[in-house]
């Protein structure tokens, strides 16, 4: 198997495992147990729902990239879009599936990889991911397929974690500087222990450069929970020093002179 085989398949396994959210979010597998999972991520990250523009999505070709739980997903077919998704992993698609299910929604789902996309060229006027593409092994790869698939003048919607956050330099801080390995690179540090294995983050220079081929690109960051830490997001990390930080973190310091240091980096790319 090729090296770049193996990453896939890593990654694959650790969503498979369970998907975003799973563990902290969703309390059960029927419709109440999956609207308290939506409500629970927009209340986090109120700012999904204008970006994915759902309300505009009627009798539109819309694709989602990486379902994972499917609240995005529902929210897509709701507002009466003509809906298709894929994730890596059939956990995320029968999550989605039964959801969709419990509603009486409609979307054509399948696994699938962002890679290589089973769609013709100018098959969709939106393509839509909330935080995927990233932990692909060849996220360029993805972000042509996402070009290609688009009728021209179609949009993409794509968000990236940013490299130069608070959520990176807190990572670095625990997993470079304090255990003596202070010449370690935000990438590894990022690859290591963000997420799934070889997740990875951009300068906004660089997510120019990833989406280069597009006529027009916007690209906006923001702060997210992680960053202020306001949520119980990232337990893979917990410990005596986050539950100090947590308590001690300067939130109203950081949203006046740090708004751009987020994780989240959200793109709007016109083809």
């Amino acid at each position: 198997m090729k090296e770049t085989d193996l990453e896939k398949q890593r990654v694959h396994d650790f969503w498979d495992e369970k998907a975003c959210g799973e563990d902290l979010y969703l309390t059960g597998l029927d419709a109440a147990g999956y609207a308290r999972q939506a409500e629970k991520r927009y209340e986090l990250e109120p700012y999904i729902q204008v970006f994915a523009g759902f309300c505009n999505s009627r009798g539109k070709k819309v694709l989602e990239i990486g379902v994972g739980l499917g609240a995005d997903h529902q929210r897509f077919a709701e507002n009466g879009a003509s809906l298709y998704g894929i994730d890596l992993t059939p956990r995320a698609i029968s999550h989605t599936r039964r959801r969709l299910s419990l509603l009486s929604l409609q979307s054509k789902l399948e696994v699938g990889d962002a890679e290589s996309l089973n769609f013709p060229d100018g098959f969709f006027d939106i393509v839509y991911s909330w935080g995927v593409i990233h932990h692909s092994p060849d996220t360029g790869k993805a972000v042509s397929e996402i070009h290609r698939v688009l009728v021209p003048g179609g949009s993409a919607r794509i968000m990236i974690y940013q490299k130069y956050s608070l959520i990176g330099a807190m990572l670095w801080l625990r997993y470079a500087l304090l255990v003596g390995r202070p010449f370690k690179s935000l990438d590894a540090v990022y690859s290591e222990h963000l997420e799934s294995p070889g997740t990875k983050a951009y300068t906004i220079d660089e997510a120019k450069q990833l989406f280069s081929a597009f006529s027009h690109v916007d690209i906006s960051t923001v702060l997210t929970h992680g960053d202020l830490l306001e949520s119980d997001a990232g337990q893979r990390h917990r410990g005596l020093a986050l539950t100090l930080a947590k308590r001690l973190w300067p939130r109203r310091f950081i949203r006046r002179f740090l708004p751009n240091a987020g994780l989240f980096m959200l793109i709007t790319a016109t083809k």
